[in-house]
């Protein structure tokens, strides 16, 4: 007699960053530098509005209630580091690169990063509006507890995301590609556009019935009683 297997499918989960700080060094610098290199330095309370700093780098690093408001940081590399309580308005970090970095109960608005790479990333608490990931690669990512309002997923590759005890308030997934992204524990789903491209992604039976209109809209079909 065959033996007969049963296969599952178990999601995989993201690869969340084990950032571990050495000893820092506070910064004493009067702002950024374009491609500059900072290194176990920790900004505490700095004022980088409107400071230039694109192609900078940040290695073990930590960034605590900076001012980032209409900060260049287009090209900028993140690596081991942590930032807490930052806040700002246009924020510019188009192409930046984020490696094994905590971003802590951030306040920000219009922040670009547009075609950047987010690979074990965590996003814990605080509130981003507007928020630009067109064409961005996120692999490895977790939004955990935080309110993000119109964030714009365009045309970007989400590789094990996970929104964790979130608000997603009308969030754009146009022409976005998933792979083991799960939004079953978001607290609150609100797709403005893009939903026919969840192919990818794992919801809730609740989050289902709450998105059937929108599924039936996709395909034509008309609902009656």
């Amino acid at each position: 007699m065959a033996r007969s297997s049963r296969k599952t499918n178990t999601l995989a989960t993201a690869r969340r960053p084990q950032v571990r700080l050495p000893p820092l060094v506070p910064y004493g610098g009067a702002g950024l530098e374009p491609d500059g290199d900072y290194d176990g330095v920790r900004f505490e309370g700095t004022d980088l509005a409107d400071g230039s700093g694109p192609g900078a780098r940040f290695m073990d690093c930590a960034l605590d209630g900076c001012v980032l408001d209409r900060t260049e940081l287009g090209r900028a590399r993140f690596i081991d580091s942590v930032l807490t309580g930052v806040r700002g308005v246009g924020t510019d970090l188009a192409g930046a690169s984020l490696r094994d970095v905590e971003v802590v109960d951030a306040r920000l608005g219009g922040v670009q990063l547009h075609g950047a790479v987010l690979e074990r990333v965590l996003v814990r608490g605080g509130k981003i509006d507007y928020l630009n990931l067109r064409k961005a690669r996120l692999k490895d990512v977790v939004f955990e507890g935080c309110v993000l309002s119109e964030p714009d997923f365009g045309d970007a590759q989400l590789t094990r995301v996970e929104f964790r005890d979130c608000v997603l308030r009308r969030v754009d997934f146009s022409s976005v590609r998933m792979d083991a992204v799960d939004l079953r524990a978001v607290a609150e789903l609100d797709i403005a556009r893009g939903v026919e491209r969840l192919s990818g992604a794992v919801i809730s039976p609740v989050q289902l019935m709450e998105l059937a209109p929108a599924f039936a809209a996709q395909i034509g079909v008309r609902v009656e009683a």
